[in-house]
């Protein structure tokens, strides 16, 4: 099944309509898979001949984060969504400082430690958000200026 249908699944469980913007919204995340504003959503639809007002687009986004079908990053102060995998897999992100370059990883190592250390604090960790931030390869061969 994919991060569509079981959204669309989950709205119509919750008894959400489907239909209009919140449609457009779901398929434009179902392609893109990693972060996006809302803004950018609203730019790439309407880029697509879809005519979504912003309004919608955040409010599609609002009721998705709410039921846990996307994930919310904060990249330099704005608030960038993608796709939540029901399977539970996931993806981290690292972030310039500098240039705003994006970069995914995953690494099970990082995944076992902190399970360990949420043991460690007593905490059954049902979610966790890891986002690097700092120089990228290219930057960090810069002088800061």
């Amino acid at each position: 099944m994919t991060w569509v249908e079981h959204a669309q699944r989950e709205l119509s469980r919750t008894g959400h309509r489907s239909g209009g913007a919140r449609e457009e919204v779901l398929a434009l995340l179902g392609r893109q898979g990693c972060l996006l504003s809302a803004q950018e959503i609203h730019d790439q639809l309407r880029a697509t001949g879809r005519s979504v007002g912003l309004a919608s687009v955040y409010r599609a986004i609002e009721l998705l984060a709410n039921l846990k079908l996307v994930h919310r990053v904060d990249v330099d102060g704005t608030a960038c969504y993608e796709p939540a995998d029901p399977s539970g897999d996931h993806h981290h992100h690292a972030i310039c400082d500098r240039c705003g370059k994006l970069a995914v990883f995953e690494d099970p190592e990082l995944e076992r430690v902190l399970g360990l250390v949420g043991a460690r604090l007593g905490y059954d960790v049902g979610d966790h958000d890891v986002v690097l931030r700092g120089a990228c390869q290219d930057c960090s061969a810069q002088p800061a200026g």
